[in-house]
């Protein structure tokens, strides 16, 4: 095999178990996980959370990377195991794409967020900026003095009794909304570019090129890094935030169980939703970067290390960001309910305002936004590699060439820029919210319970477990743990992402951002967006099952039977008489008789006759047919009527013979 047609591996054990960290430990393990456990009852949410992570997510992990390490292909072509199935390897491939379009643009505010933290005095701290409103306010202002903007603001003197009473904002939500995103009030209002959040996401996608120009060669380096430093700097954020004041009450809020919220469907849901958002599941990454390991690697031990350590650092995590909120709701005199908030929320609003509080506030305002931005790529190089790898293991002699290879990833990172465009506009914040919304939900679970009863039900348990006793071996550990994997791949797993499903379909409402609600057209869109993959599940499997025969069997079984026709025998005349239907079966089981090649020969060729002579006379005067006999090619006898070739009666010489089951319906 030529040298360039190898596939590539990882160079190490670690690097994989790394990029395998990377990939699952993400954004949403500090902003989404910390405010679920807390909204969903404390530390009681860890039941459900660690059962969820039992009976759904170790099972999924461990097959997914089963299967990709058993095959060595990537979440499309793998599907030649199951080529009805192959949507399944398309939904995977379309969902990582539309992922990564959008979580690069977050990745892009830690980026500006890291840039502007690069001063003595973080921007967000006060109320005097160009961006500030009438209703901001920081810790200088005074509204119960007759001029709280001393002087700055003349502007809002005239409403000052309406500011008063009403609403006020902080710094940090306005430097998020007004400044870094300029947000447009609806989604109907994209307004135009914003150019250093888009040069923020040109460079981050620029990042994501040059680690994977040369695939996991390159990745599997950068991990060391990607994968590990953000422990650190979680460590060291965690110490400063426990020595804040307020911050035992904060972790207290964090931890503190409510037992009776175990009793709500709502909660299990949200266990199970977001072990799908944690461990990045049935979305085609955990194929792919399996499909680089060696054959005998022990996939077992990184099934069950992996997602422990992931859920762990959403654990982990959230002491971190809840010390600081504790300390915030001390500061603000305010309830950690009215503080406490999740999603791009706590990263840019919440968490910021609470470092602007500090001593050194930039220094931690700088490591914070590293960790999130690290985290962020370190995810983002293992999704994008995906989308790289399916395409490409769909057309490995196309990509044959180093040059091809480097110039299609160069493709790919750029029209992901492109495409990000409407997301970096002024109104971009609301198409964001609405992808990360429909996306990571209902196409995820159809993909994960497809994927169940593809390889479990149709290709089989036991043939898969042989499957992976082939890489494995056969060993005392291996069969108990098949004892549990099998509880839960034949039954369990199944049954609960279908429980889920129906769940979320129940509880689905109008799609929102914040207080606004988006429109029509807006939830259309978002409902498009579900479609996307999880609609080339069904294409494929009709069109693989209509070439393969689907087509015929249709046909036949939406056909009238040979009794079908007027009850009565007298009624029965034409299409339906007796001679007519005798003659139309001779016909289809002659057809029937001869093969596909047999067929076109004697379409193309006159058929050579032989005469089959009777036995006496006596047999021609009873039955006369038998003087027009002819043996075929294929030894049936047909009877046929002899014509000259230029189309003379039966007396004249030089004759040939006509096939009844070809001749034309005139002369049938």
């Amino acid at each position: 095999m030529p040298e360039e047609a190898k596939r590539a591996g990882w160079s190490n054990q670690v690097e994989f178990i790394l990029t395998l960290i990377g990939y699952a430990v993400g954004l949403g393990n500090v902003w989404r996980f910390p405010y679920l456990a807390y909204k969903n009852g404390g530390g009681a949410f860890l039941i459900p959370y660690f059962v969820s992570l039992a009976l759904i997510g170790i099972p999924l992990f461990f097959l997914e990377l089963s299967f990709g390490q058993f095959a060595s292909l990537g979440p499309i072509k793998i599907w030649i195991i199951n080529p009805a199935f192959k949507g399944l390897g398309f939904a995977m491939t379309i969902i990582s794409a539309l992922i990564a379009l959008y979580y690069n643009v977050v990745i892009a505010w830690c980026l500006y967020y890291l840039f502007a933290s690069m001063t003595s005095y973080l921007p967000w701290q006060d109320c005097d900026n160009e961006w500030n409103t009438c209703k901001c306010s920081d810790a200088n202002m005074n509204f119960s003095s007759p001029d709280p903007w001393n002087g700055k603001r003349p502007d809002c003197l005239v409403k000052l009794e309406d500011i008063k009473n009403g609403s006020k904002s902080t710094p940090s939500s306005e430097y998020f909304t007004r400044k870094v995103l300029g947000v447009t009030d609806s989604w109907t209002e994209p307004g135009g570019i914003k150019w250093d959040v888009t040069l923020c996401n040109l460079l981050a996608w620029i990042i994501v090129f040059l680690v994977l120009s040369k695939g996991i060669k390159s990745l599997g380096k950068v991990v060391y890094f990607t994968a590990i430093f953000p422990y650190i700097l979680l460590t060291v954020l965690l110490v400063r935030g426990l020595t804040l004041e307020g911050a035992h009450e904060g972790v207290m809020y964090y931890l503190t169980p409510n037992w009776e919220r175990l009793t709500q469907a709502s909660v299990w849901s949200d266990a199970a939703v977001q072990i799908f958002y944690s461990l990045s599941a049935c979305s085609g990454g955990l194929i792919a970067m399996a499909s680089y390991n060696k054959f005998n690697n022990n996939v077992l031990r990184d099934s069950l290390l992996v997602p422990l350590i992931n859920c762990l650092t959403s654990f982990y995590a959230g002491f971190v960001i809840f010390s600081v909120l504790g300390f915030m709701a001390n500061y603000k005199h305010d309830t950690m309910d009215n503080v406490a908030q999740g999603g791009p929320g706590l990263t840019f609003i919440v968490y910021p305002e609470a470092l602007a509080q500090m001593p050194v506030a930039p220094l931690w305002a700088i490591l914070f936004f590293f960790m999130m931005a690290t985290l962020g790529f370190s995810s983002q190089f293992s999704i994008t590699e995906t989308v790289i790898t399916g395409v490409m293991d769909e057309f490995p002699n196309f990509f044959s060439g180093r040059m091809k290879r480097i110039l299609f990833r160069a493709g790919i990172c750029g029209t992901a820029f492109i495409l990000g465009l409407p997301m970096t506009c002024r109104g971009g914040e609301y198409t964001l919210n609405l992808m990360d919304t429909f996306v990571g939900g209902f196409p995820l679970l159809f993909v994960g319970l497809f994927e169940i009863i593809s390889i479990i039900y149709i290709y089989g348990f036991f043939r898969f477990k042989r499957d992976i006793e082939m890489m494995l071996g056969s060993s005392l550990i291996t069969k108990i743990f098949f004892l549990y994997f099998g509880a839960t791949w034949l039954l369990i797993s199944p049954l609960a992402l279908l429980a889920v499903i129906i769940f979320k379909a129940i509880q689905t409402k109008p799609a929102t951002d914040g207080s606004y609600v988006y429109p029509e057209a807006g939830q259309a869109l978002g409902w498009l967006m579900v479609l996307a993959p999880v609609i080339w599940i069904p294409v494929v499997f009709f069109f693989e099952a209509f070439r393969n025969g689907l087509g015929r069997l249709l046909k036949k079984i939406n056909s009238p039977e040979e009794k079908w026709g007027p009850a009565l025998s007298e009624n029965q005349t034409g299409r339906y008489s007796a001679e007519y239907k005798s003659r139309l079966h001779e016909a289809h089981k002659t057809s029937s008789h001869s093969g596909p090649v047999e067929m076109l020969s004697m379409k193309k060729s006159p058929l050579q006759g032989t005469f089959v002579t009777s036995n006496g006379t006596a047999d021609l005067k009873e039955n006369p047919e038998l003087e027009h006999a002819v043996k075929m090619g294929n030894g049936t006898e047909q009877n046929g009527v002899p014509q000259n070739k230029d189309g003379g009666g039966e007396n004249e010489t030089n004759t040939q013979f006509t096939n009844p089951a070809y001749v034309n319906n005139e002369e049938k």
